[in-house]
């Protein structure tokens, strides 16, 4: 069983909140939220306005992002 310490730092390290995702995906609030109704992407936890996201997903979802947005917006590149 972990201690409280190691389940602390579990959790800094494998959960992001919301601001961190936005910034990690590198898209506005908005589009998160109509990625969420979606089902583009699952919040592990949602309580109200805080959703929490395992980073695991979150990095997934910004290499399908990646790859799209080299698709789809050739001339950013």
């Amino acid at each position: 069983m972990l201690k409280n310490k190691e389940k602390r730092q579990f959790i800094q390290d494998e959960v992001l909140t919301t601001p961190e995702a936005i910034e990690l995906l590198e898209i506005s609030r908005a589009r998160l939220s109509k990625m969420i109704k979606d089902g583009k992407i699952t919040p592990a936890k949602k309580l109200g306005c805080v959703s929490l996201f395992w980073k695991g997903d979150v990095i997934e979802k910004k290499k399908e992002l990646v790859k799209l947005r080299k698709q789809y917006r050739p001339f950013e590149n």
